[in-house]
């Protein structure tokens, strides 16, 4: 979407050709998947030359490491919801689970955040990103550890980056390339080794929290 101003002056008007950056890249990711957009795919979406996007984010990886800390404080918020009325392992798990499997561009973000999105950016950047992974991590936790007494606040946080691990290793396996698809139609036992994404998931989560949490 382009701005009603070919440049932007004013700080509202950078505000405004920021965010139509990262709403830019944010449509691409959801209709094309995160790994398959390109810089320029994003500058064209926006109206503008890629060596103008960079006066806004230094990197396409900044853009979307950006998008990721929109995406997870919106997952933070809808798991710590769920999560007042959540009572032991199962029903944490379950809370977790659907809050990612609701948000299928966080889940593809998050499986692409330390192996891509970290190593083409300023440190400055990262410091911001992990700041906001430690907040968001301890928030959540909180909640998972009234959920589930007498876990401890530092378990809480410990299975929000647990989950974080199981969906960046599971939610791959929801696209696969078409050479994959072909070769499951052609050969479905190969495909039904492959575990379906949430009961999977919300399974693996479950196990862990069981563990974390003294006594059970």
């Amino acid at each position: 979407m382009q701005a009603p101003f070919q440049r932007a002056r004013r700080p509202d008007q950078k505000d405004q050709r920021r965010e139509a950056i990262l709403d830019a890249a944010r449509e691409l990711a959801l209709s094309s998947g995160v790994a398959w957009v390109s810089l320029g795919d994003i500058a064209t979406a926006v109206g503008l030359a890629k060596s103008n996007v960079l006066r806004y984010f230094g990197t396409r990886e900044e853009i979307y490491l950006r998008l990721t800390m929109q995406a997870g404080s919106d997952w933070a918020a809808a798991a710590t919801t769920a999560l007042r009325d959540a009572s032991g392992a199962g029903a944490t798990a379950a809370a977790l689970a659907d809050a990612y499997v609701d948000r299928p561009l966080f889940c593809d973000l998050t499986t692409h955040a330390e192996t891509m999105f970290e190593h083409n950016v300023t440190a400055e950047v990262l410091r911001d990103y992990k700041l906001w992974a430690i907040d968001t991590y301890m928030r959540v936790g909180l909640s998972i550890a009234a959920a589930c007494p007498p876990m401890a606040n530092k378990d809480g946080a410990a299975l929000v980056m647990a989950s974080s691990a199981f969906v960046a290793k599971l939610f791959p396996l929801t696209r696969p390339p078409q050479a994959l698809r072909e070769l499951y139609a052609r050969e479905p036992e190969i495909a039904q080794v492959f575990p379906p994404f949430r009961p999977t998931l919300t399974r693996m989560i479950a196990a862990t929290a069981a563990g974390l949490t003294p006594g059970q």
